[in-house]
């Protein structure tokens, strides 16, 4: 999939894990492709036939983050079998997948970004939306995450890492709705490093985002 460049600054802000990450290659243009990261320092549909894990803040309302049904993500082996874990995944997920709903809606105000992102990551999600409704593209296809892994610290913090391959998404123009089917790539799969905090509610919360395309971590 090809993206929007973006300058460095703002690239190194944009926290969205999504399609929108590289899918294909290419350069130059709106459509360009394009590194997406977030600050440094420290649902989706179904992921991999089930929603991602469970969460440890059963009660709170969620927003609905339903993507149009040419739009997927699929988050393969979600879960690890702890609680806390599982929990910290599942919004991790719901974050990309808010995300990628802000971009199908054109929408950087989307108020499901602010609920899974705050700090850097919310700033640097907003922005990439915009850059998206800017360019006036969406995407269609799926985006795969996959190879996660969490570290807690504590009890209200912790880091989660991932791959994705966005080999099967693509840029699609909001008026015409052609969609440009760009070719695979080592780019197509890029590697999130991420911070995320427990917020009072009991939803972990992305704070901070660093992503690498090309990744060796992320090869088939």
């Amino acid at each position: 999939m090809k993206r929007r460049t973006l300058p460095v600054a703002t690239a190194f802000a944009a926290t969205t894990a999504l399609l929108l990450t590289a899918c294909g290659g290419g350069s130059g243009s709106p459509k360009a492709s394009d590194e997406i990261a977030g600050t440094d320092t420290g649902a989706a549909r179904s992921p991999s036939s089930a929603s991602p894990g469970p969460s440890t803040s059963a009660g709170v309302k969620r927003p609905d983050i339903t993507l149009p049904r040419d739009v997927k993500d699929d988050f393969e082996n979600w879960k690890t079998g702890d609680a806390t874990k599982d929990a910290v995944l599942a919004d991790a997920g719901r974050a990309q997948t808010a995300t990628n709903y802000a971009i199908v809606k054109s929408d950087p105000d989307e108020p499901a970004l602010a609920f899974y992102r705050q700090g850097d990551a919310l700033v640097g999600g907003a922005q990439w939306v915009k850059s998206f409704v800017d360019a006036g593209i969406t995407y269609t296809g799926t985006v795969r995450y996959f190879r996660p892994t969490v570290t807690l610290y504590g009890t209200t913090s912790a880091g989660v890492t991932f791959c994705t391959d966005e080999s099967k998404a693509f840029n699609k123009d909001v008026k015409t709705k052609k969609v440009d089917r760009t070719p695979a790539t080592k780019n197509s799969y890029v590697y999130y490093n991420t911070h995320l905090k427990r917020a009072d509610n009991g939803v972990w919360q992305t704070t901070q985002l660093v992503s690498e395309r090309g990744n060796s971590k992320c090869a088939r």
